[in-house]
């Protein structure tokens, strides 16, 4: 037990120590304090967009998805996160154009500059913050599992000290603070999780003989649509077109395209996040199929637990505590953000509803983290979902924005109209999906929803105005078809039902996947090459 508390006691020190020192030469505007004085390099921004991305979500709720779905989940979180890093330069290098000209803080700034309609702002803002809420709740809930599994911590414990210590160094520090923690605590998560899979697989005689066990035990995990039937084309296509969608409307990473110092450090992290996804979401998933190995039969919300289960049966207290560390990271990295970007939402774009005008300093942006580090403990304590679930119903109503954003800055004359119809008919659907009210057709709820919430918006806005839709060039029709080419061939129905051929322990169509990410790098690199810009 000693070591246990030493060692997480020396991890929790790293952090707020850093924290505390990014603080440095930063002033208290708010540029300074939520944007980091919009100065991130190359090498913090892909960091802080990696690990800010790569969640509780990514170690318990992938591995969580391994175990009860096989190797059906590596694709979907690593090619479909992957992919969705062309919104990185399609989105986000106009918003850091707009960021930088107009000096915009948050995402909803950017739809009032776009539409000049402060109600569209407001609505804009609102539905980001109870949207984020339920994904703001899976980091406390998921550090509750790991600090349960070491400590024997109950619930509201766990969640409440990590909450305090992200408060910390948040509410101190602003985004430079939380950018640098976020480099090192996804550095920390890559390590100790790459040595907790190497740990299971030694345990069990290497790593092509511990996936041919399992795939002997459970050959269903190596196929799709995994052992449950979850994973049919339909459901596939759904979450590679909610990823694409909904990613770039978490606040957080939105925001981050603000904060770049260039639009070269954009386009180094578009080229580079393919690769890092894939590298990242093999680790979970595979420690989620291997946990059959050790803890066969666990029930849906026990599997989110595996990586803990794991650490604990199968590595000492030094290294298991280590490794359960790389939760906390992951965890911390993304929760941090969420209450940076939430607060500023608030104080700038919500603030002026209730006091008539903005914040004028960080402190009413401090505050807001403050309640809003509580709604998320109270979700994450008074919920039953499993990680998965929560996480889905706060990535579809993130996803119903994107139309509002992507025709706001590509139209000639966007109308706030069409805008806050498709925001209304999208979370309208949101809702009655959430409610088991509707049919989804085979279908995540997200492609109904993207459906309805784009044929809204075009229609109106054609009614309005027209579309007026910008031109494009030789060079930007060909990039279309490159990486809609890709998106196409990531649709594979014909290598379903079977486990086929493997290579290292994994089936040929897993690898297939890595070869579609490696050519996205590829592109990434030639467009950003060709671009003029």
């Amino acid at each position: 037990m000693l070591t246990k508390v030493l060692v997480l006691t020396a991890y929790f020190v790293a952090v707020l120590a850093l924290g505390f020192l990014a603080k440095s030469r930063l002033k208290d505007g708010p540029a300074d304090y939520f944007l980091a004085g919009r100065g991130l390099g190359s090498f913090v921004l892909v960091g802080t967009m990696a690990a800010t991305n790569f969640s509780a979500f990514t170690v318990f709720g992938a591995s969580g998805a391994g175990y009860r779905d096989g190797l059906s989940f590596f694709p979907i979180m690593a090619f479909g996160t992957g992919f969705m890093a062309l919104t990185f330069w399609l989105v986000g290098k106009k918003v850091w154009q707009w960021g930088r000209t107009h000096e915009l803080v948050t995402p909803a700034e950017l739809v009032e500059q776009a539409y000049g309609s402060r109600p569209l702002a407001g609505l804009f803002a609102l539905v980001m913050v109870v949207f984020t809420v339920p994904y703001l709740a899976l980091q406390p809930l998921a550090g509750a599992k790991v600090l349960g599994q070491l400590f024997g911590l109950p619930p509201w414990a766990g969640a409440s000290l990590i909450t305090a210590i992200i408060l910390a160094y948040t509410l101190r520090g602003g985004l430079k603070a939380v950018a640098w923690t976020d480099v090192f605590q996804g550095i920390l998560m890559f390590v100790l999780m790459a040595g907790a899979l190497l740990l299971v697989v030694s345990h069990y005689g290497g790593w092509g003989e511990a996936f041919d066990r399992v795939r002997q035990a459970e050959p269903a995990l190596f196929s799709r649509p995994g052992p449950r039937g979850v994973y049919t084309p339909a459901v596939w296509f759904s979450f590679l077109t909610l990823w694409f969608f909904c990613d770039p409307m978490f606040p957080q990473l939105f925001q981050r395209f603000y904060s770049a110092r260039s639009q070269r450090s954009l386009g180094r992290t578009m080229a580079f996040y393919p690769a890092i996804c894939t590298v990242v979401f093999i680790l979970p998933v595979a420690l989620g199929v291997l946990g059959h190995l050790s803890f066969p039969g666990l029930a849906a919300r026990e599997a989110d637990n595996i990586v803990p289960l794991l650490m604990t049966h199968l590595a000492g207290d030094f290294m298991g505590t280590l490794v359960l560390a790389a939760g906390l990271a992951a965890l911390m990295s993304t929760m941090d953000s969420q209450l940076l970007t939430l607060s500023s939402i608030f104080s700038r774009d919500l603030f002026p509803y209730l006091w008539g005008r903005k914040a004028q300093s960080a402190l009413v942006g401090r505050i807001f983290v403050v309640l809003l580090a509580v709604a998320g403990l109270l979700v994450a304590l008074l919920s039953d979902a499993t990680i998965l679930q929560l996480g889905l119903t706060a990535f579809t109503g993130l996803a119903a924005l994107f139309p509002t954003v992507f025709l706001g800055l590509y139209l000639r004359r966007p109308r706030a109209s069409a805008a806050i119809a498709s925001i209304l008919a999208g979370e309208a659907l949101v809702v009655a999906y959430h409610l088991k009210l509707l049919p989804t057709g085979g279908f995540l709820p997200a492609v109904p929803v993207m459906a309805v919430a784009s044929a809204v918006y075009v229609s109106v806005q054609a009614l309005a105005g027209g579309l007026g839709l910008p031109r494009f060039s030789r060079r930007g029709w060909l990039a279309l078809v490159l990486f809609g080419g890709i998106f196409v061939a990531a649709q594979d129905f014909w290598a379903w039902g079977r486990v086929g051929q493997t290579l290292a322990g994994l089936p040929l169509w897993a690898w297939y996947f890595v070869g579609l990410s490696a050519l996205q790098t590829v592109f990434s690199v030639w467009w950003l090459r060709t671009s003029k810009d």
